[in-house]
């Protein structure tokens, strides 16, 4: 099939939903497609539509809908489509009617979508390929790793300001990878790390030097306020790296209800004795790399391929099922 894969990440800017495009580009033309990656649907006929994110890829949709209407469309919902504009935008709404099929990232972001929807619903889980060498952490100090660009919504200096209420006896040094979209973020992340000896900024790496980041790091913490499906968690655990994750419906959809290591969303106190414990407790720590290698399997690459053929497949027999009735 020749297919458009749609998303408003613009190629400089590697983000979640830029680093989830580039991977899905590459399984659909591993599967034997021909896939062009866009910021918007250029309005050329083609068998498919893949658009990733409903509120800002709308324009697209409505395009490709009007032009095509029998046409299959993918369309993504991410963790804004999904917890902040679902309840609230009609357009997102019509989207779930106008798509032949709805991606989510996670197993309970179906239930976030309203009943009518969630017959034509496809769970596929992130994946990261593990790392060809295993990374040593540093002897030095205890380094918690933080991928996040510094948007509100990743809560990107919660752990910086958890360090702050530890002991004098702790090791721990946060290390944060993520680009400034605003003069005030910057500011505030200079700031936190002149007063803050335990926290340094990295500024916005590289894909490749962000997985080196992870991989020899500790702990990695993500405390997203909301999160559709988060790369970084998939990346920590396919490299054996334990995760201390915010109780949000994304990141609860890919550890599971009972995972030990949960903080309320914006709960420094408690993310500050997790990191305390994993610091500092062994039998904790090993408990915490144990879940992470149990968990890796949901977000191996031939996971997310396996889920990608099978619903191609599916497509494609729909489309030869339509096509017999003219």
């Amino acid at each position: 099939m020749q297919i458009e894969l749609v998303t408003p990440s613009p190629p400089d800017v590697i983000d979640g939903n830029r680093v989830t495009a580039l991977r899905w580009q590459k399984i659909l033309t591993a599967l034997g497609h021909e896939v062009a990656l866009r910021n918007a649907y250029s309005g050329k006929r083609c068998d498919m539509l893949v658009a990733l994110h409903a509120r800002k890829s709308l324009a697209s949709i409505t395009d490709f809908r009007d032009r095509w209407p029998e046409a299959p469309m993918l369309v993504a919902m991410t963790g804004s489509d999904l917890y902040r504009d679902l309840p609230k935008n009609a357009e997102v709404l019509k989207v779930l009617d106008q798509a032949t099929r709805l991606i989510v990232l996670h197993r309970r972001a179906v239930f976030e979508l309203p009943e009518s929807a969630r017959a034509k619903t496809w769970v596929i889980y992130q994946s990261a390929e593990a790392p060809d060498v295993k990374l040593a952490p540093p002897e030095t100090h205890f380094q918690v790793a933080v991928v996040a660009h510094l948007r509100t919504q990743k809560d990107p200096f919660r752990a910086a300001v958890a360090a702050r209420k530890l002991p004098l006896s702790s090791i721990v040094q946060v290390h944060h990878a993520g680009r400034a979209f605003d003069d005030q973020m910057e500011l505030k992340a200079k700031e936190e790390e002149r007063k803050n000896p335990r926290y340094k900024w990295l500024g916005e790496l590289t894909h490749p030097k962000a997985l080196r980041l992870i991989g020899s790091s500790h702990l990695v913490v993500i405390a997203s306020q909301y999160e559709g499906g988060s790369n970084v968690l998939s990346e920590a655990l396919v490299a054996g790296v334990p995760v201390l994750v915010s109780r949000t419906s994304g990141l609860v959809g890919t550890m599971g209800d009972d995972y030990p290591a949960y903080f309320p969303v914006g709960d420094t106190s408690e993310l500050a004795r997790l990191i305390r414990r994993a610091e500092t407790e062994d039998s904790f720590y090993q408990l915490l790399k144990d879940r992470a290698s149990r968990s890796a399997w949901l977000v191996r690459p031939e996971q997310e391929r396996a889920s990608w053929q099978e619903l191609i497949h599916e497509i494609s027999l729909r489309k030869t099922v339509q096509r017999s009735f003219f």
